[in-house]
């Protein structure tokens, strides 16, 4: 299979994290059929871009804008027969490419595999993480977590930053829906997501027999400056998060917009905290700063999710 390679890029602030991400696309063992370079909506960046990498595919998104855009117009634009989708602040481990495309072969998955997602590890800014952050908690800061396969597994969805998909089936199922994720229009935006979410239910919805693979051997660094690193952005985080979901729901439905959700929150979370507390007691005193966060993370995701969709059935309402 052909792969082109998404990077979707919004701000010259990220100049330099640009340019690892694309340097970890250029060593993969197995070489992209394009790397292409999709820019938010800002023209000085644009031109930088296109002089930077002559050998590169630099577009302008033509929707939206916002992430979702970005990654359509990724997908339109591409010719390969898979787009794997990377971070604009991420590195690609050298064997990142080879382990997506692997999977997407993989015989014993129970159907087609359509998308796969890969391991993303935090780079924190620090070079540690902050004593008081959950690793259940780590989709946060755009990660895996605690809780996610450590093999090899059919999931729901992948995590948009480290992901793949059959080229043809993102537009054919009406690709990323811009109305969810986020959109950068000022440092203030609120980390809204999930639109990779969305989209992989919606998928698995009209491709009956589609499969979803987690794959931990192809592996990205994500990093994670010091302002993601404060308890404030954690929590605005989670907040976000519930909105995110309440579209997520109102698109695909709750039943499969909130199947991971459920065990994760019923399941995994609860486990966090009893863990946290053991440490707490065996003289990790920020395990007891860990539980509180799990609990508030909980509680706060959960009230994003309520107002989100209290403002979906008003707006319904008024219609």
């Amino acid at each position: 299979m052909s792969i082109s390679v998404v990077i979707c890029v919004y701000t010259e602030e990220r100049w330099e994290d640009i340019r690892a991400a694309v340097e970890s696309v250029r060593n993969q063992r197995r070489q992209p059929h394009e790397l292409i370079l999709v820019v938010d909506h800002n023209p000085d960046l644009h031109l930088r871009l296109k002089r930077e990498y002559p050998d590169a595919l630099v577009v302008e998104n033509r929707h939206e804008r916002g992430l979702s855009g970005g990654k359509n117009t990724g997908a339109e634009v591409a010719t390969g027969d898979i787009v794997a989708y990377l971070d604009d602040d991420a590195v690609a481990d050298p064997g990142w490419l080879e382990a997506l495309e692997d999977a997407m072969h993989d015989k014993a998955a129970g159907g087609t595999v359509v998308g796969v997602g890969g391991r993303t590890d935090p780079l924190w800014a620090t070079g540690r993480r902050p004593r008081w952050f959950p690793e259940e908690f780590d989709w946060t800061v755009g990660c895996s977590y605690r809780g996610m396969p450590t093999t090899r597994a059919r999931i729901r969805n992948v995590m948009g930053g480290n992901a793949a998909f059959r080229r043809h089936l993102i537009m054919e199922v009406g690709g990323f829906h811009t109305g969810i994720g986020r959109s950068v229009q000022g440092r203030k935006s609120r980390p809204l997501g999930c639109e990779e979410t969305e989209f992989c239910i919606r998928l698995a919805q009209r491709r009956p027999g589609s499969v979803m693979l987690f794959e931990p051997r192809a592996r990205i660094g994500h990093k994670v400056p010091a302002a993601r690193m404060r308890f404030a952005y954690f929590r605005s985080r989670c907040y976000a998060e519930g909105l995110s979901k309440a579209l997520v729901t109102s698109s695909v439905g709750a039943g499969d917009g909130l199947s991971s959700e459920r065990a994760h929150a019923f399941r995994t979370l609860p486990l966090g905290v009893l863990r946290n507390i053991g440490q707490a007691l065996r003289g990790d005193v920020a395990g007891l700063a860990r539980a509180a966060a799990i609990v508030i993370g909980l509680a706060w995701t959960a009230w994003g999710y309520a107002v989100g969709t209290a403002r979906i059935r008003l707006r319904s309402a008024k219609r």
